[in-house]
């Protein structure tokens, strides 16, 4: 296969998208960023981003910016009243290096029937912790600044897992 168009390939269904981003909220307070470390990758078409942000990167090349704001309904929806649930302390998982215990407002992430979930802490206990099953962005307005690093056609064996393999992606 020769490699002299790979620069101008395009965003479309079964392509592997690389990217970098910085997330804000509306405050333009930072809340995540992978500048300075892997691309995130993904694969279009498949479920596998919020659906705004793979809509704004259709069509897109390498290199290639953008700048995105999401409401709360493009993003991750809004907060719902309700969603406090009381979980075994040994199902939270992702408990930072070094940190002994939760604190309320740490997020966690539990194994659900849906996969897994982040979860906010709100009250720890000895067994048992209330949590917010909202995601913990729900109810925010969210800034994406994408760089896209590379697009490629996606293999057979990423197609059929409907994720995308190496750097930034889905390692079996």
């Amino acid at each position: 296969m020769a490699h002299e168009g790979l620069a101008l390939t395009q965003i479309t269904d079964n392509t592997v998208v690389q990217f970098y981003y910085t997330l804000t909220d509306a405050d333009d307070t930072q809340i995540e960023t992978n500048l300075g470390a892997d691309p995130i990758a993904y694969l279009h078409g498949h479920d596998g981003m919020i659906p705004a942000i793979e809509a704004a990167l259709e069509g897109k090349s390498a290199g290639e910016t953008l700048h995105l704001t999401l409401t709360p309904e493009q993003a991750y929806g809004e907060r719902e009243d309700g969603r406090e649930q009381r979980v075994p302390i040994k199902h939270l998982q992702g408990l930072p290096k070094g940190v002994r215990s939760w604190k309320p407002g740490m997020v966690a992430v539990v194994q659900t029937d849906q996969g897994m979930r982040q979860v906010t802490v709100i009250k720890p206990g000895l067994k048992m912790v209330l949590v917010d099953t909202n995601h913990p962005l729900a109810g925010k307005t969210l800034t994406y600044d994408i760089e896209v690093a590379s697009v490629r056609a996606a293999t057979d064996e990423e197609i059929a897992h409907g994720h995308a393999h190496g750097v930034g992606g889905h390692h079996h």
